[in-house]
């Protein structure tokens, strides 16, 4: 008797379900179903909040940015860009300056209308330094764009390299910025619930989850913390 074809179809069946309940399939283990925050499906969770804040505050990425990392949100959400540089920790093509944010005097003060500066300064070992070190970069009025995570696995990458030391709620990343900024120029929001958290942490990727359900904000599940803090204007 062939059974070739019945477990074919089960197994077809098996993968429609996979694929419909993530959650119910993935959970029953310990292990993430994807432990790549869901990069190799589609867009992680956090990215998804993280491009929303960008995109509402693209009229502040215009004139000269820096953006931490690489230049990727600069090119997608910038307008009017007249200047481009990246500040990274490791030597790459289109690096302008190698270096820690916590310490950066190869860039001069009063130089950035913006930075965009996304999931970095939790790395720091010394955040509010390197907090200090963008209000002293930036322009007068020019803004800090910056995520933190609040709910998140460990970056195994970024542990074994130089370190994945915090997690901020609102409450700290006001503290924080409001040491090197005026209080009442830091702006802080939070994104995430606790379906959207629970997915993240698994590595079920946005494009899998209804966004009805990924629009509601709950916060007390602060999975990302969003801050855009601008350097006061001389008097």
């Amino acid at each position: 008797m062939d059974t070739s074809s019945p477990r074919k179809l089960l197994s077809a069946i098996r993968r429609a379900l996979r694929n419909r309940f993530p959650l119910c399939y993935g959970m029953r283990g310990t292990a993430p179903i994807n432990p790549a925050f869901g990069s190799a499906e589609g867009t992680p969770v956090d990215r998804f909040y993280i491009e929303r804040f960008l995109d509402r505050e693209r009229a502040r990425i215009t004139g000269t940015v820096l953006e931490i990392g690489d230049r990727g949100y600069t090119e997608r959400f910038g307008g009017g860009v007249t200047r481009s540089d990246v500040l990274s920790a490791a030597a790459d093509e289109g690096v302008t300056y190698v270096g820690d944010l916590a310490s950066c005097p190869e860039i001069p003060s009063d130089t950035y209308d913006c930075v965009v500066l996304t999931q970095t300064l939790h790395y720091l070992r010394n955040m509010s330094a390197g907090v200090s070190e963008l209000a002293r970069i930036l322009k007068p009025g020019g803004s800090v764009l910056c995520t933190v995570p609040g709910i998140s696995q460990v970056s195994r990458f970024d542990m074994d390299r130089w370190g994945d030391r915090w997690r901020l709620t609102s409450l700290s990343a006001k503290e924080l910025f409001s040491e090197s900024f005026a209080p009442e120029d830091v702006s802080v929001d939070t994104y995430g619930n606790a379906l959207a958290s629970v997915c993240f942490l698994q590595g079920v990727p946005a494009e899998r989850i209804s966004q009805t359900k990924l629009d509601r904000q709950e916060p007390d599940y602060q999975l990302i913390v969003a801050v855009r803090a601008t350097k006061a204007r001389h008097a």
